[in-house]
């Protein structure tokens, strides 16, 4: 694989997969050992603006990990039918036409739906089989990230201002949508972990707030030069560890405290 940049990645819920995606436009899928076993080309929302024209911004995976699905910066999302066998023949079942660059693309655990954020601020639910759209909640300000709950019944959404916001699947819930806080910085890296949030970006300090958004404890590497700004981050699937990513290392933190 050429030492190219990473502009998207997931992994298929039943494991079998990992699709990577980086500046070149092409899905290469890996299986579990790593190797790679098959790719999607990806295409232009308008194929007259030539094939460099656009960046694939995220991927995800359906639940039954036989579709793939790719945002992209020309304002487009495509549907990509993979099959289940390595080599099954790729094909677009579905497109989603937008009006503004897609940003970042989550699909929570047992929900019927994917959800994406878009550079004019807005968040909407998407389906695999229909070519509409279903906006959340609009803003204007930039959609940095998303992440869901442990339990996939709600998200976090935060923006470039720094503001974070709460939307809940379950009426019933005891927790409140809409902000829920306002970060030091556009918090690339976001996390809902089962005690708590955790948001950190470009000032290299790693905040946790409670569920409610007060902050509770702050981890700050402002002065350390070897460290950068945090990018990227992940909740396990229990939901009592976090792992951040900054330009070379990898930041673990375990069953945070709550109050």
């Amino acid at each position: 694989m050429a030492h190219l940049k990473v502009t998207a990645l997931a992994w298929a819920p039943n494991n079998s997969k990992l699709a990577v995606c980086t500046v070149d436009r092409i899905v290469l899928l890996f299986d579990g050992h790593g190797e790679k076993r098959d790719k999607v080309s990806t295409k232009p929302a308008n194929p007259d603006l030539g094939k460099k024209c656009y960046q694939v911004t995220g991927l995800v995976f359906s639940p039954d990990s036989t579709k793939i699905v790719v945002g992209q910066s020309d304002n487009i999302i495509f549907v990509y039918k993979i099959g289940e066998q390595w080599g099954n023949k790729k094909v677009i079942c579905n497109k989603i036409i937008l009006q503004s660059a897609v940003t970042t693309l989550i699909w929570p655990v047992q929900q019927p739906t994917f959800i994406f954020g878009l550079a004019d601020g807005k968040v909407k639910l998407g389906n695999v089989k229909g070519s509409k759209s279903q906006t959340i909640y609009s803003s204007e300000s930039y959609v940095v990230s998303l992440t869901s709950s442990p339990s996939g019944q709600g998200i976090l959404c935060d923006h470039a201002d720094g503001t974070i916001v709460r939307y809940t699947f379950d009426n019933d819930s005891e927790l409140s949508k809409g902000p829920v806080c306002k970060h030091s910085c556009s918090p690339y890296a976001l996390s809902w972990s089962l005690t708590s949030i955790v948001a950190a970006g470009c000032d290299r300090r790693i905040m946790v707030y409670n569920h409610s958004g007060k902050p509770i404890q702050q981890f700050d590497y402002s002065k350390e030069e070897d460290e950068k700004e945090f990018m990227c981050s992940a909740t396990s699937p229990s939901g009592q560890t976090v792992v951040l990513g900054s330009f070379n290392r990898l930041s673990c933190y375990r069953k945070l405290m709550v109050w």
